[in-house]
């Protein structure tokens, strides 16, 4: 048996370690002429951007949480939906449902108030002005919308949208047409390509984690009890499958951990939070709004008395009726009343209820899960890269930021949005504008021509 062994030189001169190199933009991405970026997780209002099924949660719990007290504060929104929840399509439905609902129950003479002029909120005050109810909407924001925010400025070629944004033929199909009435463009990426770029090299496909996600879900749904997506993809060997492969000069882990960024862009959450049950994976390209989302609000509430930067912070009730407490200081009283805030304003207690919200409400608020996904909008003066693909995913690197969306070649605009979701996003959002940009450029190096 022979030893190494290995000792240090003598020597009076201390060791001087070659310095990791630095990426750098400079000369390489131009700073951008404007920028925009949501903070969805931060937004006292909202507290994040859409509801998801965590480990543990079922739909049952969106069943409860829509559930009336009493016949008199009745819910909506879209963690309340329980089919298309977590989307616009979901939350447009709830309102609907709730409005009907509380028909059924009210009198003709009743007042309501509907809070919250989001998606949800908006339909719902729609559908009971068309009932001959006399209905008031109050908003925290000084803005309609929501989740849903348009910007409207001279600096961007058309409006954008920092919220809501991609839309599926599938589950948004009744959204999609109803832009189309009202004629604000969207832009189908169906037929767009993508690109997976990383340090080592690049592929235009990615047949490895779609497999691996499908396996992974498929051996979770034969298990005793719910796990997370995370543990599902190791414990069921998905993982490993993935890992050994590749798709050209890009590695199968790399293309794996990106389609968990891209689902995290979905969902608001990261594979270690969803559910292995009920999180199905995303395989179809979405179509994308580029003529005003809010279009779609400002139609439903058009005939609607609307009072905006008027919180909500109590909401007592009783057979008699409604009362709410404004952060105005005064108090509002009505018969019955639509509550379509967000999933996260109920988590951080962000209204008080009296009485205390039944034991099931509770339970549900505690069980789902609200997750954040945060927008950014880069306008350039010209394109500093040379590929076509609208859809980029940087891979192989430790960048928070992973998905772009080149929207040059479906505008003519040399406009990139990025999207970032779960943890990563509350970790951007920690970053000030000007730091936040300069990491983006660097984000963006392997991307230029």
């Amino acid at each position: 048996m022979s030893v190494l062994v290995l000792t240090a030189c003598a020597t009076d001169a201390k060791p001087n370690p070659t310095p990791t190199p630095t990426r750098t933009a400079d000369g390489i991405v131009p700073a951008p002429l404007q920028s925009r970026r949501s903070s969805w997780g931060a937004d006292s209002f909202s507290r994040g951007s859409v509801s998801y099924l965590a480990v543990g949660s079922t739909v049952d719990h969106r069943e409860a949480l829509r559930e009336p007290l009493i016949d008199r504060v009745f819910f909506a929104g879209e963690a309340s939906a329980t089919e298309n929840a977590g989307t616009v399509a979901g939350a447009i439905a709830s309102g609907n449902r709730a409005a009907i609902d509380l028909h059924e129950v009210a009198d003709s003479s009743d007042r309501i108030a509907v809070i919250g002029a989001g998606a949800a909120g908006a339909e719902a005050a729609r559908i009971l002005t068309l009932r001959g109810y006399d209905v008031v909407v109050i908003e925290a924001r000084d803005r309609i919308g929501g989740r849903i925010e348009t910007v409207s400025s001279d600096d961007w070629p058309f409006p954008i949208e920092l919220g809501a944004w991609r839309q599926y033929a599938g589950a948004d199909a009744e959204v999609l047409a109803a832009l189309a009435d009202i004629d604000v463009e969207v832009a189908p990426l169906a037929e767009a390509t993508a690109v997976y770029r990383s340090p080592s090299g690049e592929s235009e496909t990615d047949t490895i984690a779609p497999a691996a996600v499908a396996s992974a879900l498929e051996w979770a749904a034969a298990q005793a009890s719910d796990l997370p997506l995370a543990a599902a993809l190791e414990d069921s060997g998905a993982a490993g499958t993935a890992q050994s492969a590749d798709s050209g000069e890009v590695g199968g882990e790399e293309l794996l951990q990106q389609h968990l960024a891209l689902l995290s862009t979905v969902y608001g959450a990261d594979a270690g939070e969803l559910s292995s049950w009920f999180t199905p994976d995303v395989d179809e390209a979405p179509t994308v709004v580029t003529g005003g989302f809010t279009a779609l609000l400002d139609d439903s509430l058009e005939d609607v008395e609307t009072f905006l930067s008027t919180t909500v912070l109590g909401i007592a009730y009783s057979d008699e009726g409604v009362s709410l407490r404004l952060g105005t200081g005064e108090s509002l009283s009505v018969q019955r009343a639509v509550v379509t805030v967000p999933l996260g304003v109920l988590k951080d207690n962000g209204i008080e209820f009296d009485p205390l919200l039944p034991f099931p409400h509770r339970t549900a608020i505690a069980a789902l899960g609200m997750g954040t996904i945060d927008t950014v909008w880069l306008r350039f003066e010209e394109p500093f890269w040379s590929t076509d693909a609208v859809l980029w995913n940087l891979v192989g690197t430790d960048d928070d930021v992973t998905v772009w969306y080149n929207l040059e070649p479906i505008t003519g605009e040399p406009i990139l949005v990025g999207l970032v979701g779960g943890e990563a996003a509350l970790r951007t959002e920690e970053l000030d504008d000007q730091e936040f940009i300069d990491s983006l450029l660097l984000t963006l190096v392997p991307f230029a021509s």
